[in-house]
């Protein structure tokens, strides 16, 4: 049977170009009849797309609108709400205090420290009304915090309500731990009381406001100053402030060094709390360098010892005690009384605070005369043994002096002059200095600056007094006298204490020294620099004095015998001045002194001490002063383990026989 081939498709041909040069359609191909006996294909006809189109456009304009009208209440209507709201979680900047550098002493013992501590803070924000719902929230806050922060309840409501810092206020720094414990415990034990109290069914509310008053209550960690030994050199130490800063002593004369350079920390904190998750920026603090000073602790109490028990027992305004390592200008001690303690600076006297062994400005006295017999021998015009006939009163100028006593004519040589102390005798050998009393002057001033006398001691410490030595043209007639035997002119204690140094180390002058050096946060000790270093008078000159002062320990015309030390050789002065009055600007009580070093033929140590206006039993510093001189002289040569020389003094004659 032939196969049937399948019906061709047809095609239609391209559309034919009319004349006009336009496409004409294609014919539309011949519907298909359909097959005898099946169904007729449906027609669906797509409806209008114009509906669908406004129904979308209508919903974008009322979502845009919906949008507006939110954008218009968040930045028109309720700004002010939500700017409040966006104040409660925000990014604050603290600073991060470094820790300040440590104190210690020549052997590396702590004398001023720091330890951990808490700066009490707190929002402002936190304690208003809308935040607590409790319209007193403040008072309520002040009155549950003032008797563990000892401060006023007053002034902690005004920090809580300052307005000028919404956010951050702080109520009390550098307090201790167990402060900011017993504020924490206030806090858990409020907590504890506010669930119970909402268990037990007796207003949650309530229980949930004793609570937030002290919500806003916070601590940024600090650190306090302390000092270890209390009233210890504080003198020497000064005090830290409520700042934070030095003021007073080496706290201040090396704050910079101390202080170290602090840090800051930016974070984000939502409700007065840190938000951990969000990002910081910190810059970490950089801590302060720790100060080594050349004090030795054990000397420097017993010099206060000694010192704090003579200005009690002589009912004195007051008194220094410096003790000097003779080779090297170092300060071994340097004590005051009355003192302070620097960890109660609030409680403490106001006219106690300071250093007055070097922000006392005094007349000398007796111990000055030691210039003046140096001055003497440098210009070879008398030797130790030179004859002076010395009256019971000499008329100088517009005045008629004499010595602390009366007597007869004494025949002292030079050494008996200054063995005796006295007036008369030394104006009599400074007179030689000059062919006339102007050039004597000019001479005699010559060495006393030489000596440091009306010059800063080179400490460079805060309020240091350089004494008064006027020029010798300016000085008065009275004066050309007086100042020969140490009234006319003044200095402090550390500036006689540097005087009887030199001449302790054979007529060289160091410059006194506090600071031994520094320790930075690396760890790297740096030495402070060698001292400056003068020739005063000659070396044979110095070992000259040094042995004429024996005669006033060691001789029993002297007038320092209680200074004298079993087993060593002690050269040493006495002096007791007529003392100004700082308040009524006149002459009124006495300063009593005496200065010296031991061992007197190999010195190492020097020691002065001062007394202010004694009132109760001796005025004469031989009898007051100098047993202080020996009980801290002792102790020293002791601690510092130097042996007697074991040498005899040679012993200069004190007086002369009339033709001899």
């Amino acid at each position: 049977m032939p196969s049937q081939e399948p019906p061709r498709r047809r095609v239609p041909k391209p559309a034919r170009s009319g004349n006009d040069g336009r496409s004409r359609p294609a014919p539309r191909p011949a519907a298909r009849r359909p097959h005898p006996g099946s169904r007729a294909p449906r027609r669906i006809r797509l409806g209008s797309p114009r509906p669908r189109l406004r129904l979308v456009s209508l919903g974008l304009t009322l979502i845009m609108l919906v949008f507006v009208v939110r954008l218009l209440q968040v930045q028109a209507v309720d700004a002010s709400a939500y700017a409040a709201k966006a104040e409660k979680s925000r990014y604050l900047s603290h600073t991060i205090a470094a820790e300040r550098g440590k104190i210690t002493d020549r052997s590396g013992i702590a004398l001023a420290t720091s330890v951990d501590a808490y700066d009490i803070t707190a929002d402002p924000s936190m304690f208003t009304a809308d935040f607590t719902k409790v319209p007193d929230a403040p008072e309520q806050a002040a009155a549950l915090l003032a008797p563990i922060l000892g401060a006023e309840t007053a002034g902690i409501v005004k920090k809580l309500r300052t307005p000028d810092s919404p956010r951050y206020t702080v109520l009390a720094r550098r307090q201790t731990p167990q402060v900011w414990n017993q504020i924490k415990d206030l806090k858990s034990v409020l907590a504890e009381k506010a669930s119970k109290a909402s268990k037990a069914g007796k207003g949650k509310a309530a229980g949930a406001a004793t609570v937030s008053v002290l919500s806003g209550v916070l601590q940024e960690a600090s650190s306090k100053r302390v000092y270890p030994n209390g009233d210890l050199a504080a003198g020497i130490l000064g005090y830290v402030n409520a700042a934070g800063r030095g003021a007073g002593g080496v706290e201040s004369m090396l704050d910079k060094q101390l202080a170290g350079e602090d840090g800051k920390v930016s974070y984000a904190q939502s409700g007065g709390r840190r938000v951990p998750t969000a990002t910081s920026h910190e810059t970490p603090a950089v801590p302060g360098s720790d100060i080594e000073l050349t004090i030795d602790r054990d000397i420097q109490w017993a010099a206060q010892q000694a010192i704090t028990d003579q200005v009690r027992e002589s009912a004195a305004d007051r008194g220094y005690v410096v003790v000097q390592n003779t080779r090297t200008g170092e300060v071994l001690a340097m004590a005051n009384a009355p003192g302070f303690n620097p960890n109660e600076v609030s409680a403490a006297d106001a006219a106690a605070l300071g250093n007055a062994a070097l922000q006392d400005v005094y007349e000398p006295g007796s111990t000055s005369k030691v210039m003046s017999m140096a001055a003497v021998l440098e210009e070879k015009v008398a030797t130790p043994g030179t004859h002076v006939v010395v009256p019971n009163r000499l008329h100088r100028g517009d005045r008629l002096f004499k010595d602390d006593i009366d007597h007869p004519t004494w025949n002292l040589t030079l050494n008996g002059v200054l063995a005796k102390s006295s007036n008369i005798g030394t104006i009599l050998a400074t007179g030689q200095l000059g062919r006339t009393q102007p050039e004597a002057n000019k001479v005699l001033h010559s060495y006393l600056s030489k000596f440091g006398i009306g010059r800063p001691t080179g400490l460079g410490y805060p309020g240091e007094t350089q004494g008064i030595l006027a020029e010798p043209q300016d000085w008065s007639t009275s004066q050309q006298y007086t100042i020969p035997f140490g009234q006319g002119l003044s200095l402090n204690a550390m500036q006689a204490a540097s005087v009887y140094s030199t001449i302790a180390n054979g007529g060289v002058r160091i410059e006194p020294t506090l600071i031994r050096g520094t320790q930075g946060p690396d760890g790297r000790f740096t030495a402070a620099p060698a001292p400056k270093k003068t020739r005063v008078v000659s070396e044979e000159t110095a070992k000259t004095v040094a042995t004429m002062l024996e005669s006033v320990v060691g001789d029993e015309e002297g007038t320092g015998t209680k200074a004298a030390i079993p087993g060593y050789r002690v050269a040493g002065k006495t002096g007791t001045a007529n003392r100004v009055d700082p308040k009524l600007g006149v002459y009124k009580g006495y300063t009593a002194s005496f200065a010296g070093f031991a061992p007197a033929d190999d010195p190492q140590i020097t020691v002065y001490c001062a007394i202010q206006n004694p009132t109760k039993g001796s005025y004469f510093g031989g009898q007051i002063c100098g047993p202080i001189y020996k009980k801290v002289m002792e102790f020293a040569l002791k601690t510092l383990q130097v042996e007697p020389t074991g040498s005899k003094p040679a012993r200069l004659p004190v007086t002369f026989k009339p033709g001899e």
